[in-house]
């Protein structure tokens, strides 16, 4: 997903679920700068880099690639944009190596999810705009896993858009190009996504790259062969999905409110989006690749209030000029300690799995060390005979 929905929408989300104007915009700006936070944005602010919730292109680039730079580029993408739907996934083909990345694929209403939301109940606001981000990716993201892998993450060439025609539906073939910084042309059908490459681990093979943005575009409907899928397509129905992405935030936020007792998968407030499910409707279906504009004047519809344009500078100066005492209550400080919190709980449990591919896994709340370190660091644990 894209600034769109991980700040506009989310802030339309949070308005529903009954928060301030001035909340909607904490939980939506930490929803979406999740995107934003990378080692080097927070190498400038002086904060710890284990907290980065995402890579750069740049960063992506710069990578290592032996098992260490592998995991660390795991333990970013499987935690916040491609929650694995099942770490225990029977799958009856393929060695241990294989199995493990299937056991990846992202997917919505897992209990990964259950335990991301309830991670954030009595935490911060920030802490619950990256549990809407984890979450909304969940529905965007599905099929595609957070670890470089060409024989999960590959597709064919055979992508086909799926127009609406009477009862039925057209189907129009797609074609990719690799054209960094291009605009995606859905007129034409002419779309980017990474260049294929044969080595099972390239950064070209992570997440959805190889299918481009369509993920990402919320009117688009289509259908694709994945290479983990037996030869079978798979048809994606993003407006359909994306509806009940923001349904599910709604639930989930009135129950990190104190609305709701509890949160369970596949439960949605699909009552409290009714009033205004045809307006979200035509949104979400509007052939348009950012949906931006659309979403802000919803949202200061339901709130009466203007929402300023995302700005991930915004709290840098906060961060960088409080004492080192008091960082952690600063909002990117808050925004670190959820990000931390997360990361760890999501490696924990790939690594209780019997998975490696994120790592070693050492606990947030144990042996006085914050979210997850390299194996540097799990070796001095063990040498001075801490736990994990």
């Amino acid at each position: 997903m894209q600034e769109d929905f991980h700040y506009y929408a989310t802030y339309c989300a949070a308005c529903i679920a009954g928060y301030s104007h001035e909340d909607c915009l904490a939980i939506a700006y930490s929803a979406n700068y999740v995107d934003l936070c990378t080692k080097s944005a927070l190498s400038r602010i002086g904060a710890p880099q284990e907290a980065a919730t995402t890579q750069s292109m740049m960063e992506l680039a710069d990578s290592r690639t032996d098992i260490l730079g592998l995991q660390d580029i795991t333990r970013i993408w499987a935690s916040f944009h491609f929650l694995p739907k099942d770490l225990y996934a029977d799958v009856n083909k393929g060695y241990r190596r294989y199995k493990e990345k299937y056991r990846m694929i992202c997917g919505p209403d897992s209990v990964l999810l259950e335990e991301t939301v309830r991670l954030a109940k009595g935490k911060s606001l920030q802490a619950a705009g990256v549990a809407m981000h984890v979450l909304a990716d969940t529905w965007a993201h599905m099929n595609f896993a957070g670890t470089p892998s060409l024989v999960i993450n590959n597709i064919n060439d055979q992508v086909f858009e799926l127009l609406a025609e009477g009862d039925s539906f057209k189907e129009v073939k797609i074609a990719f190009k690799h054209s960094p910084g291009a605009a995606d042309d859905p007129e034409k059908g002419l779309y980017n996504s990474s260049i294929f490459q044969i080595g099972e681990t390239s950064i070209m093979n992570l997440g959805h790259g190889r299918i481009g943005h369509l993920p990402d575009y919320s009117y688009i409907r289509y259908k694709y062969m994945p290479a983990w899928g037996d030869y079978r397509m798979i048809e994606k129905d993003n407006p359909s999905d994306y509806y009940k992405a923001f349904c599910q935030m709604i639930f989930a936020l009135k129950y990190l409110k104190g609305d709701n007792p509890s949160f369970e998968k596949g439960k949605y407030d699909f009552d409290a989006a009714q009033p205004y499910k045809e307006r979200i409707d035509r949104i979400l279906r509007k052939r348009q690749v950012i949906a931006c504009e659309d979403w802000k004047a919803f949202g200061r519809e339901l709130s009466g209030r203007e929402i300023p344009a995302f700005d991930d500078n915004s709290f840098d100066e906060e961060y960088k000029n409080a004492p080192e005492d008091s960082k952690d209550d600063t909002f990117l400080g808050k925004f670190i300690l959820a990000a931390l919190a997360q990361k760890s709980m999501v490696t924990n449990k790939i690594y209780s799995s019997g998975s490696r591919l994120a790592g070693v896994s050492i606990r947030f709340n144990e042996n006085g060390l914050k979210g997850i370190k390299a194996y540097h660091k799990l070796a001095m644990a063990r040498k001075e005979g801490r736990k994990k």
